[in-house]
């Protein structure tokens, strides 16, 4: 169990100085590692739809500016995104990325609640988010979201950051990842460190949607990872 208390951080980034802070840090090698890793399982390449038929419909959510649909775009082509989030100026800076990426095709941005998802059940091929269930002052209810729009033999792919057991943790890693950021960025990260779930949070919170607990893993010294199909739990 935890030492840590679980500490909530604000829901939504609405304001636009903080949507550009967000937009501003160093999220590169993160955002690589997500579609590397999301391309990796084969669940894109091995979906319920064909690859090759390029209708493949991903649902992003909680997608901030916008970076990981960008960069999942450049290394898959026939995959269309929905990139859904609750801040209208991250909206707005993601459809300036889209814009420069030149995705405007692929991706389509929604203004929308990922706690209560307007899209009828089953209806995506892939759902997947970054960083976003740590927001939630009840994670397990976004989770289920996710699952419920999530076509039956689909997938979901959610990583989100490990709360570690000690604050001396939270500044190790605060230095260790986020030290060439500015001081207003370094405490971003600090903040979502102590609003982020234990692994055995996670597990918790999939086992009533039938989510197997052996797919949700520790990925990295601050990340879990969700990776499952939905025929499979």
């Amino acid at each position: 169990m935890s030492v840590l208390a679980r500490t909530l951080e604000p829901e939504c980034m609405n304001s636009p100085t903080e949507a550009w802070g967000y937009n501003g840090m160093d999220h590169s090698a993160v955002n690589a590692a997500f579609a590397q890793d999301l391309l990796a399982t084969g669940l894109l390449t091995a979906g319920p739809v064909d690859p090759q038929a390029d209708d493949s419909v991903v649902l992003d959510v909680g997608t901030g500016t916008a970076l990981i649909p960008i960069e999942l775009c450049r290394r898959f082509s026939p995959c269309r995104i929905v990139a859904c989030d609750a801040a209208t100026s991250m909206l707005e800076l993601a459809k300036i990325n889209v814009a420069i990426g030149q995705c405007e095709g692929r991706i389509q941005l929604h203004h929308g609640d990922g706690k209560a998802l307007e899209f009828a059940d089953d209806l995506f091929d892939g759902v997947m988010s970054n960083s976003w269930l740590h927001h939630l002052p009840d994670p397990a209810v976004g989770l289920a979201q996710m699952w419920r729009v999530c076509k039956p033999c689909g997938w979901l792919f959610s990583r989100d950051l490990l709360r570690p057991e000690e604050a001396s943790q939270v500044e190790r890693l605060v230095q260790l990842h986020a030290s060439h950021e500015t001081l207003d960025n370094q405490q971003l990260f600090r903040q979502s460190l102590h609003a982020a779930l234990t692994l055995e949070e996670v597990r918790s919170m999939a086992a009533p949607l039938g989510i197997p607990a052996e797919t949700i893993q520790a990925t990295s010294d601050r990340h879990w990872t969700l990776s499952v199909r939905k025929d499979v739990a």
